[in-house]
């Protein structure tokens, strides 16, 4: 095993700060965490005949329930994307900038 030099471990430690210590990611965190729950909502009812269907079939679940998980994961799909959140990011780039800490909300 090979050591890294100080300067090699401070790159590394650099790029992964960068990372976690970003407040236009973090602004996009808050966002996304927004969208998902947005997604959820509009899946509510396949989640929730999901649920039924596992609690009624206990270990049985995965072979009982493979139709109820396709549909889950199908809706998912489509209302929880990369793609969909772009396009909400897109129309939601105001509120955006505002989660962003220590920027100000642009003036109209």
């Amino acid at each position: 095993m090979s050591e890294r030099s100080p300067e090699e471990k401070a790159k590394v430690k650099d790029g992964s700060r960068d990372g976690r210590l970003s407040f236009r990611k973090f602004g996009e965190h808050q966002l996304r965490r927004e969208f998902k729950e947005i997604a959820i909502e509009k899946c509510r009812d396949q989640i929730n005949a999901f649920g039924k269907c596992a609690q009624e079939s206990g270990l049985m679940v995965v072979f009982k329930c493979r139709d109820f998980n396709k549909e889950l994961n199908k809706c998912m799909a489509i209302h929880n994307s990369h793609e969909a959140f772009e396009e909400y990011k897109a129309k939601n780039e105001d509120l955006l900038i505002a989660k962003i800490p220590g920027r100000k909300k642009p003036e109209a």
